[in-house]
């Protein structure tokens, strides 16, 4: 079972970004984004007021850091150096950064962003006030594709979703709180992964557990993005459930549509409308095929079925390090890339090998909402649907 990601994967990251900068006519690359200082160095953090900043040069790897995080960044093997400001707003970590960048030999710099973004009341000057900037997209555009070691952490994500997902099943019926049903089979799951991976479990969270699992029910179900109501599962009602695990930074997506009781006649029958829109996405899917052809296909069955007014979101999104990454199964997506001409090209609206998405097309009627949700891994000949809790309707039942 795959639990880390290798060492060798961020010397590799590493090596692609400065063969960037040495085609550029750039010293230096900058990132203030920390997903993306996390894939190229490791080191993982909390993006808050208290800015981090990476430099990169052809010989060097350092970080600014406030205070707090030296002791957790200094042991890292592809950290050359560590600075440091006090805090914020007590310290000026832009202006650190750009000593840090100045010391390294560089003033021209490629950076993810002109200054730090605005988290938590941050407002600090842009990094263009101390050095020369362009700005560019280098990692996020890395992240599309994943490796086969990146693609056998999601794999081993998708499986312990699995079992937060069997738990929240097994623990929902008549009666029981949907927020303290989420709890307990997050809580239970995550104490079978961690008693199961022991120290091989790369700490990724604080306070909580690895596995997240929960539902929205009744009413708040016909919100695609609804909340946990505040009322006990009664017969009839329908559950969107949705779960996940932390695996060295990595993640899956799994959701399911459930029923409390026996399904009513509408029920049943959006129910199998999601499921075929569903398959049909999955199907779909294979290496240069147009992620807005998969879209397309979805929205040409909803209108033949009669449902199209209602769906309100696409068919899916890449899925990584973050919930939702580019790029999306989106019929819009084709000509986005052809309007961004500077930063994408024609490939760019085609799927992959390594892309990673989630299939979750869905059915939102004034009463409940359907949608079920898979990660599915692009392939050389195909494609390979990573969770696999049952989608069938008998499967998805609470009697």
């Amino acid at each position: 079972m795959a639990t880390r990601l290798p060492e060798s994967a961020y010397d590799d990251r590493l090596a692609a970004v400065r063969e960037r900068i040495a085609a550029s006519d750039a010293d230096a690359g900058v990132w203030f984004g920390a997903t993306s200082i996390e894939y190229l160095t490791g080191f993982a953090h909390i993006q808050t007021e208290r800015p981090v900043v990476l430099g990169v040069t052809p010989e060097r790897c350092e970080l600014t850091v406030p205070r707090l995080e030296v002791d957790r960044v200094q042991d890292n093997p592809r950290v050359d150096a560590v600075h440091h400001y006090f805090d914020y707003p007590g310290g000026r970590p832009v202006e650190a950064a750009a000593s840090m960048v100045r010391e390294m030999g560089a003033e021209s710099v490629l950076a993810d962003a002109d200054g730090a973004p605005g988290t938590m009341g941050y407002t600090g000057p842009p990094l263009s006030e101390f050095l020369d900037v362009e700005t560019q997209s280098w990692v996020p555009r890395m992240r599309w594709a994943k490796t086969d070691d990146e693609v056998a952490l999601v794999r081993e994500s998708a499986k312990w979703a699995n079992l937060g997902h069997r738990y929240l099943a097994d623990l929902a019926e008549p009666g029981a709180h949907p927020a303290t049903v989420s709890q307990r089979a997050s809580t239970d799951a995550s104490r079978a992964m961690l008693d199961t991976l022991g120290s091989r479990y790369v700490e990724r969270v604080r306070g909580d557990g690895p596995v997240t699992a929960g539902f929205i029910s009744a009413h708040e179900t016909r919100l695609p993005h609804g909340h946990t109501p505040n009322q006990r599962l009664r017969e009839g009602d329908v559950l969107v459930t949705g779960a996940s695990a932390n695996v060295d930074g990595y993640h899956s997506e799994l959701e399911r549509t459930m029923f409390v009781g026996e399904p009513t006649d509408e029920q049943v029958h959006y129910f199998g409308v999601m499921l075929e829109a569903q398959t049909i996405a999955i199907e779909a899917l294979g290496p240069d095929v147009l992620l807005a052809d998969v879209d397309r296909a979805v929205s040409d069955y909803f209108e033949e079925q009669g449902v199209a007014d209602l769906a309100q979101h696409h068919v899916g999104h890449n899925i990584g390090m973050d919930g939702h990454e580019p790029p999306y199964v989106d019929r819009g997506w084709t000509a986005h890339c052809e309007s961004e001409s500077t930063e994408y090209d024609e490939a760019d609206a085609r799927m992959e090998p390594g892309h990673i998405y989630t299939i979750e097309p869905g059915l939102y009627t004034d009463d409940a909402g359907y949608r079920h949700s898979d990660t599915v891994v692009v392939t050389e000949d195909g494609s390979e649907v990573l969770t696999y809790f049952p989608r069938d309707l008998e499967s998805n039942v609470i009697r």
